[in-house]
């Protein structure tokens, strides 16, 4: 992951240099983001830094990317999964081998019309000289994170991490997702528009397990591009051993095939993290040894975790609860990940919300509801599982790549009927998919019931946050909670204690506004409380609150959960 930051709206009398070196200081703040070099553009109206990650032609895609008549810079966070396609069909100059650059190419040719047609993840600030006009936006579910603010003297301020404006705006506001905006209109325009958001356009839709199969294992393959060493993260859950049995079916393809397309570090790597003895460690093993990845299983203990929580706070920028509790060991992972020269790995997160893996969808009423909570969870990702991933990797320069929310994969699996993707009472969440990759994966993993991370990295970490919290936040503290936090009041010790942490690195009603709050079971939205009675006594974001469901065993096997 690299990091932008960008200032737009400069007046005639400004001072560019004194102006040039607060960026670089703001844009500072954010360079573990993109340890491999530091770009800078200057213009009358506008300034961009970028601090880059190398992840595709290294050699020669420096940023901000320039047009060659030097009319256009462009800073992106991201990767155009079918840059070669779009880059075929432009008559565009173009001085680089970077996926991004097709922005620029395709802004010149088709004006702000091109977002539709780009499949990747991104977060970019493009300014053209020529008309003085300026776009900002933000891929469509949020996977590569952006804010934006005004400073002192009304100039528009965007950055990557929210750090980066901090002290300069006072009105920091998350860009949103699947938006873009236009300097020469002044408008934010949602760019973004699936119809499979309404139960009806899905009603009666359904798809052979093989074609959803191939539909997931072409996602995987566009997001290999890269030219460094990758890995793949390997919890042994379903949708991280999915990723990596997809991984290694085409890093082995890259040996055999001698394909020159493909990433030039075939053996793949895996990785995982747990306390001593946790679940996902162990299924893990399993699933590495099935697909003969070179896997490396790491442990941490309680105190590390526990040392590395206000670092970790500092780096995601939220005070949800659930993110915190995976966000550590994940950010932990990283560091290790980082040390072995790997700087691109393939993630599982998504899957859960577009199939429904989340223990609490064995409650769903109705085909309607199930999808609903569906398109609620898609569009909240940017504030969760995306955030976490995205921030936990990017802390340490390692980027996470999404498949499940490949854009094209999405829109095949969301177009489905959600009668399809219900739980079957006594059955097992996400059998669609479980069912579509038969023989892909050792039982014990294919039917593994759904842990969630800070779950499956072992029961002993949240268990002893609570703990912790309930020695660090005393009585009379929290009892003052609404008093000190009156915006999403923390409604539990374990949420006041890192909500304290994060006031102290994000002080303020702006950055605190930037977390979405609300009651949930299990990482549901607050809408599905409604769906059994019993949620709304035992709300708890652990999977394991789902009283019923959560079974502590590796895997019930395929003839428990078909039944």
């Amino acid at each position: 992951m690299c990091s932008i930051f960008a200032m737009f709206d400069l007046a005639a009398g400004d001072d560019l240099p004194a102006l040039r070196s607060l960026a670089l200081q703001m844009s500072q703040r954010q360079r573990h983001r993109g340890p491999d070099w530091s770009g800078v553009f200057v213009d009358d109206g506008a300034i961009l830094v970028h601090e880059r990650l190398a992840i595709v032609d290294p050699a020669s895609g420096a940023q901000p990317l320039r047009s060659r008549d030097g009319a256009l810079a462009l800073a992106v966070n991201g990767e155009i999964y079918n840059h070669r396609e779009l880059r075929s069909d432009s008559a565009y100059d173009f001085t680089t081998g970077s996926d991004c650059e097709v922005i620029n190419a395709l802004y010149r040719e088709h004006g702000t019309g091109f977002l539709s047609r780009l499949n990747g993840i991104f977060a970019f600030a493009l300014w053209d000289a020529a008309t003085h006009r300026y776009l900002i936006a933000r891929d469509p579910l949020g996977v590569c994170p952006l804010y934006w603010g005004h400073d002192g003297d009304g100039r528009l301020c965007v950055a990557s991490e929210m750090k980066s404006l901090v002290g300069l705006c006072a009105d920091i506001t998350e860009f949103p997702p699947g938006h873009v905006y236009d300097s020469s209109s002044g408008t934010l325009v949602k760019y973004w528009q699936t119809p499979w958001r309404a139960y009806e356009a899905t009603q009666g839709r359904s798809i052979a397990p093989g074609a959803l199969r191939t539909a997931f294992e072409a996602a995987v393959h566009r997001q290999m591009m890269t030219d460094v060493p990758y890995g793949v993260l390997l919890s042994g859950g379903l949708d991280s051993s999915l990723v990596a049995a997809v991984a290694a079916q085409f890093a082995r393809r890259r040996v055999e095939d001698d394909d020159r397309a493909e990433a030039w570090w075939p053996r793949l790597h895996s990785f995982a993290i747990g306390l001593a003895g946790s679940p996902d460690l162990a299924a893990a093993e399993v699933a590495a040894k099935a697909l003969d990845t070179v896997h490396h299983g790491f442990t941490y203990t309680f105190d590390e975790g526990l040392d590395a929580l206000p670092e970790v706070i500092r780096h995601i920028e939220t005070y949800d609860v659930t993110t915190i509790r995976a966000s550590t060991p994940m950010f932990l992972l990283a560091r290790r990940i980082k040390a072995m020269g790997v700087k691109m790995v393939l993630s599982g997160e998504g899957s859960d919300e577009i199939f429904g893996g989340y223990l609490y969808f064995h409650k769903a009423p109705s085909a309607r509801d199930f999808h609903d909570e569906t398109v609620r969870k898609i569009d909240a990702l940017h504030s969760y599982d995306c955030l976490r991933a995205n921030k936990s990797m990017a802390a340490w320069g390692v980027e996470a790549r999404v498949p499940f929310l490949d854009l094209q994969f999405i829109d095949t699996a969301m177009g489905i009927d959600a009668k399809a993707k219900m739980v079957p009472t006594g059955g097992m969440e996400k059998a669609i998919l479980r069912q579509a990759f038969e023989g892909a994966l050792p039982d014990s993993i294919l039917w593994r019931q759904k842990e969630q991370f800070s779950d499956g990295v072992g029961y002993g970490w949240i268990d002893g946050l609570k703990a912790h919290a309930e020695s660090a936040v005393s009585d009379r503290e929290f009892a003052a909670a609404a008093s000190r936090f009156p915006y999403n009041t923390p409604a539990t010790k374990e949420a006041y204690f890192y909500r304290r942490i994060f006031e102290q690195h994000f002080p303020g009603d702006a950055c605190a506004a930037t977390v979405p709050g609300g009651k949930s079971i299990a990482c549901s939205s607050p809408a599905a409380l409604a769906w059994d009675p019993a949620f709304a006594a035992a709300a708890d974001p652990s999977g394991r609150a789902v009283a019923g469901v959560h079974q502590q065993a590796l895997g019930a096997g395929p003839a428990a959960a078909m039944v």
